[in-house]
């Protein structure tokens, strides 16, 4: 009997810097394991051959900052049986979504010589905003690890292992020193999604939230460390919670209050 063919897995993008695609690339090894058991139908960071739809697992990199992204992403999630958002942009809109905060058309003024010609969304939002979306991984970049184990998840037909700790379990079991509360620098490990393995604060730096808020993060209670313990200005509260996360919704928040005061 012929043997069964092999699911097809299509990676896209969409306004982003390409780490989280070069994640995949960077595998190497594993890469070459995912090869042999699915076929790689249409990844233009790898090869200009595409085999069309419909896809078994669409991997998608990036926010949607355009008209002509929306339409894309609606045809990328008709033509997919599993959806899986990877990385900051495409989950919850990445550092572009800092334009959230201003008006877009008063930033393509200042910057481009004819603005007019630009077709551009309000808002740079998350792939969520406009399809539904099987799963989220999170992180600027991704973890190889993690993305490798969303592969093996769907592969064995179950749920991703992507446990919803902070990176402050990560700090423990790396028998790291705590920055915040034995240095004074301020982190947000304790509000933040594990899966970089703690590398910031491994190297005496506290932590970026590149990985986005943890499930029911305690915001405002971190923020009040750091301005009464730790003398923290509200404008480096405002800044402290608008990066690569901005717009999800917990560091959107505090950030919103300071900025406020």
């Amino acid at each position: 009997m012929p043997g069964r063919a092999k699911p097809k897995l299509a990676v896209w993008k969409f306004a982003s810097c390409d780490g989280c695609q070069l994640t995949l690339l960077d595998c190497e090894d594993e890469l070459l394991q995912v090869t042999e058991l699915m076929d790689l139908a249409f990844f233009m960071e790898a090869t200009r051959a595409a085999v069309k739809g419909p896809y078994d697992l669409s991997l998608v990199d990036g926010s949607i900052t355009t008209p002509r992204d929306v339409e894309q992403i609606k045809r990328v999630r008709r033509a997919s049986r599993f959806l899986v958002a990877i990385g900051t942009c495409a989950v919850s809109g990445g550092i572009q979504a800092l334009r959230n905060f201003g008006d877009v058309h008063e930033f393509a003024a200042a910057v481009y010589p004819r603005p007019d010609r630009l077709e551009v969304l309000k808002d740079s939002t998350p792939l969520s905003a406009h399809v539904p979306v099987d799963f989220e991984l999170n992180g600027c970049p991704i973890s190889p690890v993690q993305l490798i184990e969303v592969l093996s998840a769907y592969l064995h037909g179950r749920k991703p292992n992507t446990p919803a700790i902070s990176v402050c379990m990560e700090c423990k079991r790396r028998h790291n020193i705590c920055v915040l509360a034995a240095h004074g620098i301020p982190c947000l490990g304790p509000v933040t999604h594990a899966g970089c393995g703690a590398l910031c604060p491994t190297y005496h730096r506290g932590c970026y939230g590149c990985y986005g808020p943890k499930e029911t993060p305690n915001t405002a209670s971190l923020a009040a460390w750091f301005g009464g313990r730790l003398g923290v200005s509200e404008a480096t509260l405002v800044r402290a919670f608008r990066s690569f996360y901005n717009s999800a919704a917990p560091f959107r928040q505090e950030s919103l209050a300071h900025e406020k005061n």
